[in-house]
């Protein structure tokens, strides 16, 4: 971890951080009023928000068990948000022991809760990077402590990129985590769309634009651009609730999240 000046000296508690009104979509105690407040008018205009954060959530745990399970054994978690179990390690570790995960986020109340996010098993490594999603080549070379980045690694960017827009370098940041990782790497991500459910997602982005937050809904075209150069394992870029759903569908109305995962090729 990085920095000297103690986490909660720096949290600000007066404007809303999209970390932590996720925290407070998915039932948890680390947020604050401010956060509350822009949560309950979210979902005064759209309960399909807990639903998504809840199905988000699950795509993050499926797609990590089954990267696991197909021999990827390390993990950058970008934006990683205020711990929720079970997390991305403590999945991929439950599958193979001795995954190497580093998460990264720049919320200070992420950080005050770093030592959640490092319980990890004694085979694997976990570490905490203290970073801007938007400064990717320090988030590689701090991760590069950690992670060999001539081996395979999953680069998990999820519930990320909606909030930032294609004007301030959001494909540029992607592209330059991608550019370094190594052939069979993995890229696994979600952002918003409005393809489903248009007016609510738009009234959704108000709310948050009148809270200070910058919100980008992406059509499932745009979502895929990210993933150009890469192959798409099955099913594609869907819904977060259709990206291999475990047990039964969840009938109770649309997602408005896109997921996918897309391999780097390995060339013969």
């Amino acid at each position: 971890m990085t920095g000297t000046e103690p986490a909660a000296a720096r949290i600000d508690t007066t404007r809303p951080h999209p970390a932590r009104v996720y925290d407070w979509f998915l039932g948890g105690k680390d947020n604050y009023p401010v956060d509350e407040e822009l949560g309950r008018r979210i979902t005064a205009i759209d309960q399909g928000a807990l639903r998504a954060a809840r199905a988000n959530r699950a795509f993050m745990q499926r797609a990590a068990r089954a990267l696991a399970e197909d021999g990827i054994r390390q993990f950058l978690d970008i934006g990683t948000g205020i711990p929720t179990e079970p997390n991305l390690h403590q999945i991929a570790q439950s599958v193979a022991p001795d995954s190497r995960v580093v998460y990264v986020d720049n919320d200070p109340i992420v950080l005050a809760h770093a030592s959640a996010l490092l319980r990890g098993t004694p085979e694997g490594v976990t570490e905490y990077v203290q970073a801007d999603a938007r400064d990717p080549r320090s988030i590689l070379e701090q991760a590069a402590r950690v992670l060999d980045f001539d081996r395979p690694v999953a680069l998990s960017l999820i519930a990320l990129l909606h909030f930032v827009a294609d004007e301030d370098g959001a494909h540029e940041v992607v592209s330059t985590l991608v550019d370094a990782l190594a052939p069979g790497s993995r890229l696994v991500l979600s952002m918003m769309t409005a393809d489903f459910e248009r007016e609510n997602v738009e009234k959704g982005i108000a709310a948050y634009a009148a809270g200070g937050v910058t919100l980008v809904a992406r059509s499932r075209d745009e979502v895929a651009a990210f993933f150009r150069g890469l192959d798409l394992l099955e099913p594609g870029v869907v819904s977060v609730a259709d990206w291999r759903p475990a047990g039964t569908p969840d009938d109770r109305g649309p997602v408005s999240l896109y997921g996918a995962v897309g391999a780097k090729p390995v060339r013969g």
